[in-house]
Order: C-alpha cells, then sequence, then structure tokens
C-alpha cells in the first residue's frame, strides 16, 4: 500500500484520488488528507466533502462506496 510522501502514513484510494484531481492526474506519490489540506491550506471538512462532491458527478479517481 502506498504511504504520504510528508508523514509516512498509508494513504487510502480516496486520498490517492485527491492528490491526482489536485497535483498531478499521473502521480506516483501521494499526500494523505492532513497533508494535503496543509498543503493547499484548507480543512479537513472542506476537503472530504469536495471528494465526495467529485465523487457525485462520477470522477473515475473517486471509486463509487459499497451500499451496505
Amino acid at each position: 500500500m502506498p504511504e504520504c510522501i510528508v508523514c509516512g502514513k498509508p494513504v487510502t484510494p480516496d486520498e490517492i484520488g485527491a492528490t491526482r484531481k489536485l497535483i498531478n492526474r499521473g502521480a506516483t506519490e501521494f499526500l494523505c488528507i492532513p497533508c494535503l489540506c496543509r498543503r493547499f491550506e484548507v480543512t479537513e471538512a472542506l476537503l472530504l466533502q469536495k471528494i465526495e462532491e467529485w465523487r457525485s458527478y462520477g470522477c473515475m479517481l473517486f471509486p463509487q462506496k459499497e451500499k451496505t
């Protein structure tokens, strides 16, 4: 599993998608949500809201969550 290049924490598929959406579509190194938020000076709540928004628009960088 890939790790955040700043803090070393394992990254999730949403964090991989956010890195690719915000930094570089072809990224092979990734940032976790807290490190992305520090880089862009936004709150985690805002970034998580944007991820859900992009997912609802059908952005392929963010896999649909399985319904339970």
